[in-house]
């Protein structure tokens, strides 16, 4: 069984101690890289290619928004989990612009923790549902007309029904569920439209989809 593989960036050392020290006991995870900075995650990601970086906000020599635009924008398989203090309505927004496939409170205990890894491991989104259709009711489709023709050449009638369901925050399993087939058919269905759409997560997936004019803001009630 292939391991999770995580880099936490985080400038307090105890924190990424912690951290590690939670994430270690678990068989499915390794931690390959820990980093104090902004710039130091975005060089350690291009080198190690990791599943997943865990990053804060606030971090000295660039912040964890920039770091992950940065990352995203030369390493899109790599899904961005933001782990941080701050509550902020103006922060997720601008995090979710920048690429990244969820946002924790450090308040989050350690079960929480693990089950948001192995959730954006999995194409699962960590956002809860009320704050994405907050955020995502900001935007507005970008180019309707191109989109539309950019969705038939680009994603099948199928994910795009997956993808429209994934937006209602619905589990892999709901999704299963509801459309009479298996979790793993699922899974690889919205691995093809991360990888056609060039990103890391359900999250920014959905994202994509609604700046595009793919989704309406609707289709996440």
């Amino acid at each position: 069984m292939s391991k999770i593989t995580v880099i936490i960036a985080d400038d307090h050392e105890l924190f990424r101690e912690g951290t590690r020290n939670l994430l270690s006991k678990e068989k499915d995870i390794e931690i390959i890289g820990e980093v104090g900075n902004g710039k130091d995650a975005i060089e350690q990601v291009a080198k190690l290619q990791p599943n997943i970086v865990l990053m804060d906000i606030a971090m000295p020599v660039i912040n964890g928004i920039e770091a992950t635009r940065k990352i995203k924008a030369s390493q899109p398989s790599t899904a961005v989990l933001i782990l941080t203090a701050y509550d902020n309505d103006q922060y997720i927004f601008e995090l979710l612009e920048a690429g990244a496939a969820g946002y924790l409170l450090k308040n989050v205990n350690g079960n929480e923790l693990i089950n948001a890894i192995r959730a954006v491991y999995g194409g699962e989104a960590v956002l809860h549902p009320a704050i994405a259709h907050k955020i995502f009711s900001r935007f507005s489709p970008v180019n309707h007309e191109k989109s539309q023709t950019d969705n038939k050449v680009e994603v099948s009638e199928r994910e795009m029904e997956i993808l429209r369901l994934a937006a209602k925050g619905m589990s892999n399993q709901d999704i299963a569920d509801n459309l009479f087939l298996s979790r793993r058919t699922i899974q690889a269905h919205l691995g093809n439209i991360f990888r056609k759409m060039d990103v890391g997560s359900r999250t920014e997936a959905v994202f994509q989809a609604i700046r595009k004019g793919w989704l309406k803001v609707d289709d996440l009630a």
